[in-house]
């Protein structure tokens, strides 16, 4: 069975606390489509540019977006490594489940080929 990596679950934590907001999670996914900013993500959501400031604030303290200067605006993004730390820590466990499904297969599948034993 592969072996799970330990992931930092105070970071993990973290990352998935942040998402689990359905403002910030809409956020998230918004900026996962295209870079943008304070007034283009307001634009598109039912809360005020304060609001997403802190909402793209706790997205980046949890390292799950990064912000860039554009002129005179910030815009942002997803952050790769953050994005891919989730969507490992999620495939660890379904490695983990995967492999216990196949040594489950096979043991059944070993336990029909047997003859059986008749008394």
């Amino acid at each position: 069975m592969p072996t799970m990596r330990r992931p930092d679950v105070t970071t993990t934590a973290r990352r998935f606390a942040a998402l689990g907001d359905p403002t910030r999670l809409q956020v998230f996914l918004l900026l996962s489509r295209e870079p943008g900013s304070v007034a283009e993500i307001a634009g598109q959501v039912s809360v005020s540019r304060p609001a997403v400031s802190q909402h793209l604030r706790v997205l980046a303290d949890a390292g799950l977006v990064e912000r860039e200067a554009d002129g005179t605006r910030n815009r942002y993004r997803p952050r790769a490594d953050g994005v891919t730390s989730l969507r490992d820590f999620i495939d660890s466990m379904w490695d983990v489940g995967l492999a216990r499904f196949k040594a489950a297969a096979e043991a059944a599948a070993r336990s029909l080929s047997r003859p059986e034993k008749r008394p």
